[in-house]
């Protein structure tokens, strides 16, 4: 997924993956996906993908901050 957020380029495909983290099992309509990413300049961000019932029914990229990378790590 590739996407433009205030002048940035978020691209999975491009960018180096990081770490993932898995809410449900696979095909749950509730569960979803966090991938943490890091483009090649050194922004961190998420990519979210979710059954229809999750807070991810949509496809998703949020940018992070160091701060906030460093916080969901640790969750």
């Amino acid at each position: 997924m590739k996407k433009v957020i205030n002048k940035v380029t978020y691209n999975t495909e491009t960018a180096q993956f990081l770490n993932s983290k898995a809410v449900g099992s696979f095909g749950e309509e509730s569960g979803y996906e966090e991938k943490l990413y890091v483009t090649k300049k050194g922004a961190y961000f998420l990519h979210c993908i979710g059954g229809k019932d999750s807070k991810y029914a949509e496809e998703e990229i949020i940018p992070l901050t160091e701060e906030q990378k460093k916080e969901w790590e640790n969750e």
